[in-house]
C-alpha cells in the first residue's frame, strides 16, 4: 500500500493505492490520522484501492472519530463496488460524505 499526499488549495488529498487489510492498515491509521488538523479539511481518493478488510474499515472509523473531534471535514472518493457493499453492510456510509470523482469531492469540501 502507498500513500500520496498532496494539497488542493485548503484540502489535503490523500491518495491511497493497494490492498488496506491488517497488514496495511496500521500504516494506513498513522499516516491518516497525522494529517488531519483542527478544522482541516481531509480527502481520502481511494480510487486505487482494490480491497479493504475489516481492519481498514476501522481505520476509517477511527479517522471519522478524529475528525469530529478536531471539528474538521473528511470526503471520500473512489470507492469501488466491494468497498462501497462493505461500509454499506456495516452502516459506515452514513458516516461519511462520498463522491463519485476527486472534482466532486473538492467541491463538496468548499
Amino acid at each position: 500500500m502507498n500513500i500520496l499526499a498532496r494539497t488542493e488549495g485548503r484540502v489535503v488529498v490523500l491518495e491511497i493505492e493497494g490492498d488496506v487489510d491488517g497488514k496495511t492498515a496500521p500504516v494506513f491509521r498513522e499516516q491518516v490520522l497525522a494529517r488531519i488538523e483542527p478544522e482541516g479539511l481531509v480527502l481520502l481518493d481511494l480510487n486505487r484501492v482494490d480491497f479493504m478488510s475489516s481492519a481498514g474499515l476501522r481505520v476509517l472509523l477511527l479517522t471519522y472519530r478524529e475528525v469530529g473531534s478536531k471539528k474538521a471535514r473528511v470526503v471520500l472518493v473512489g470507492l469501488n463496488d466491494g468497498v462501497r457493499t462493505s461500509m454499506s453492510a456495516t452502516g459506515f456510509l452514513k458516516f461519511f460524505t462520498v463522491r463519485d470523482s476527486l472534482a466532486e469531492g473538492l467541491s463538496a469540501l468548499e
